[in-house]
């Protein structure tokens, strides 16, 4: 009984030495947030007084809107102006006039279907090697995660976890990815240790350029796809299961109901996983670059790698030259951007 006595009065002590050691704690951070509140309003008031509540906004808005202006928009216009000079002199006051010159070194070929027979060849294969990237990565990537939204939009056991899986690569670094992949696929990695040791050869799948192009779009798809993925499956839980039900007493099959309802209703969220994909593709540098360099040769060099060798990676620094490539890229994403906004609009008019 004494022991039990004992217990409690140093459970009723405890609070009350908790609450002497909280207590001035507590008191110095009610201070230091009244003081930060007093000093606040101190600015603000003045401000708002000769601004009024509407022009309060502006105050708000201009913190994001200096670093949008210092952080995009000026590095827009100076790409624009470097365009348009020569030289290998990188400030601004520095650099000659040139006028059209990079966009005719670009543009000098006498058959665009050759590369050698341009003036600047590794322009054009980085031109060629991004179409045919984007195509089959962006075409692959878009069918894979529709049919994964539709498998993961069932009532499959496990769905939570499966959905997790799926999304994980999506937050792993995009060179975290490419280091990994290249630990597996290079020469002595794991992957030909395991064909090795079942009795087969290795294969060189990062030096062979068949096998570095498939496994670039292979490596891109895997570990992008969980994001347009969930995209697709938002889309699909948006559409009322009554659509469905009218179609089964229709005696519609399920590729029926896929083609007439599933289809139509999913186009728009269809048309923005497209335009985010293509536009992603076509931008592709942090994924390719740490896994194969470019290589073999030039077979994985894309638009963004040749932009960012030509200006800062070559020994000959050429700055106007890069700045009209990325013109060029930038005019082929607008361009293609506003053909499949269009497109969009006519099938939701239609």
């Amino acid at each position: 009984m004494a022991t039990n006595s004992a217990l409690q009065r140093r459970n009723k002590r405890a609070p009350g030495i908790l609450q002497m050691v909280l207590s001035p704690v507590v008191s110095l951070l009610s201070a230091l947030f009244q003081g930060v509140i007093y000093i606040i309003d101190f600015v603000m008031k003045p401000l708002q007084d000769r601004l009024g509540v509407r022009g309060m906004a502006y105050v708000f808005v201009l913190p994001n809107l200096l670093i949008f202006g210092i952080f995009i928009l000026l590095p827009m216009l100076l790409n624009f102006y470097y365009a348009f000079t020569g030289g290998t002199q990188l400030f601004p006051q520095n650099r000659p006039f040139v006028g059209l010159d990079n966009l005719t070194t670009l543009f000098t070929c006498d058959n665009f279907l050759d590369p050698n027979s341009c003036r600047d060849d590794l322009f054009w294969r980085a031109v060629f090697n991004t179409l045919g990237y984007v195509t089959l990565q962006v075409g692959t990537m878009v069918v894979l995660s529709l049919i994964t939204a539709m498998v993961l939009n069932a009532k499959i056991v496990a769905r939570g976890f499966f959905r997790s899986v799926f999304f994980y690569p999506v937050l792993l670094s995009p060179v975290v990815v490419a280091l990994i992949w290249k630990w597996i696929l290079q020469q002595n990695g794991l992957l030909n240790g395991l064909l090795v040791s079942l009795g087969g050869e290795s294969v060189s799948f990062l030096t062979n350029a068949a096998w570095a192009q498939t496994w670039v779009i292979v490596i891109s798809v895997w570990a992008q796809m969980g994001f347009f993925t969930l995209i697709l499956l938002a889309g699909l839980q948006s559409i009322p299961g009554e659509y469905y039900e009218a179609a089964a007493i229709d005696g519609a099959s399920r590729w029926q109901s896929f083609r007439s309802v599933t289809l139509p209703l999913l186009m728009p969220t269809m048309l923005v996983v497209l335009v985010l994909a293509l536009i992603r593709a076509v931008q592709v540098f942090d994924q390719v670059f740490p896994f194969t360099g470019g290589g073999p040769g030039t077979a994985t060099q894309y638009m963004v790698q040749y932009i960012y060798q030509t200006g800062f990676a070559n020994q000959t620094k050429e700055y106007g030259l890069a700045a009209a490539a990325s013109l060029v890229m930038a005019m082929f994403l607008l361009i293609l951007t506003t053909l499949q906004l269009r497109l969009g609009r006519s099938s939701d008019a239609a």
